[in-house]
């Protein structure tokens, strides 16, 4: 266990170096562009996949968990399909939802990686970082350990409204 937790603080480290730039990508997984068969190789079958019919198009979802989850994930979650103006792809990712063990991102592990988020706010009375370029990181009751990150694709900023306040 130390040992994986040791692996997943070293990638971390190699991440946020990198920067701000990797704000809608985590794993090599990026809504919008990532395929299927990108994710397949990157982490191999994954433990279950699902089928739903969404407004008329198929989507895909694929689920990661145990020792098929990645380091530091307790969860990992993908759904494929995605409507674009060329028509719907439904090999392309769209949404990536994480669920990191504990202590693997703390709200400090958050604002280094991707820097300060655009808004703010609460729901069921926890707070929740949205950042435009894709991301929504919803914290425990204390407010210090991300819970859940969910990655999407790039947000309109004029369609949300303002938070009140910054973390």
């Amino acid at each position: 266990m130390r040992a994986r937790v040791a692996l997943v603080a070293a990638a971390l480290v190699v991440a946020l170096s990198a920067g701000a730039v990797l704000a809608a990508e985590w794993g090599l997984v990026n809504p919008g562009t990532t395929t299927q068969d990108a994710v397949r190789e990157r982490y191999g079958a994954p433990t279950k996949v699902t089928s739903a019919k969404i407004e008329g198009y198929d989507e895909v979802k694929w689920l990661y968990e145990g020792d098929q989850a990645p380091p530091g994930l307790a969860r990992m979650t993908i759904e494929f399909g995605l409507l674009t103006p060329q028509g719907f792809k439904p090999n392309l990712a769209r949404v990536m939802l994480l669920e990191p063990r504990p202590g693997i991102f703390t709200r400090d592990t958050i604002l280094a990686g991707w820097g300060a988020p655009e808004r703010y706010g609460k729901e069921k009375d926890v707070d929740v970082f949205f950042y435009d370029a894709g991301l929504l990181v919803y914290f425990n009751k204390e407010g210090w350990l991300a819970q859940t990150l969910i990655f999407t694709l790039r947000q309109d900023p004029a369609a949300i409204a303002p938070s009140p306040r910054r973390p």
